[in-house]
């Protein structure tokens, strides 16, 4: 009697830390509940430059990384902010074209709040920023905790999504390869 091969399904997720100065992204392949750790970094803009030139090349890199990995999936963070309403508003906005970036790619787009990242990346959603980003690290198997913090952020986003339930959803979707 033959064995039937066994196909191992595989989703490319992009996590996304949403910002205007600085936005993480992380490129994670999540295949029988193993990661591997394709990209992560950050595009950075200058401050110098005006507002929308900043918003564009935000969208510039995305679309380029997107291209690049041709993700199955993207997930961003919502933002939370309880102080500074000038810099949330920036980054909201800074948010809105990282989801519509996605969106122009026919992705499908999820949100997390904090809490729920923290939650699926280190089982406690109060978790302090140096225990999430030692998750990461583990979870990830990587050398050292990726740097700037905005990378380690996206790649915790994109673990959160593939700890969700959002996975099966995808899969209807055909989002798996």
């Amino acid at each position: 009697m033959l064995e039937k091969e066994r196909t191992i399904l595989s989703m490319v997720i992009l996590g996304i830390d949403p910002g205007y100065a600085i936005t993480g992204y992380g490129v994670l392949d999540y295949r029988a509940n193993h990661f591997t750790c394709l990209d992560y970094g950050v595009i950075s803009t200058k401050p110098a430059l005006p507002f929308e030139k900043r918003l564009l090349k935000i969208a510039d890199d995305l679309t380029e990384l997107i291209e690049k990995w041709r993700p199955s999936a993207m997930a961003v963070e919502e933002l939370f902010f309880s102080r500074n309403t000038t810099t949330a508003i920036g980054a909201a906005q800074g948010r809105g074209v990282a989801v519509l970036s996605g969106a122009r790619a026919g992705l499908p787009v999820y949100e997390y709040t904090p809490m729920q990242v923290k939650l699926a990346v280190s089982g406690y959603g109060r978790a302090d920023k140096h225990q999430i980003q030692q998750m990461v690290r583990v979870l990830l198997g990587l050398p050292g905790v990726p740097k700037p913090d905005d990378a380690a952020d996206a790649l915790a986003v994109a673990i959160c999504h593939a700890h969700s339930g959002n996975r099966a959803e995808a899969l209807a979707r055909g989002g798996y390869q």
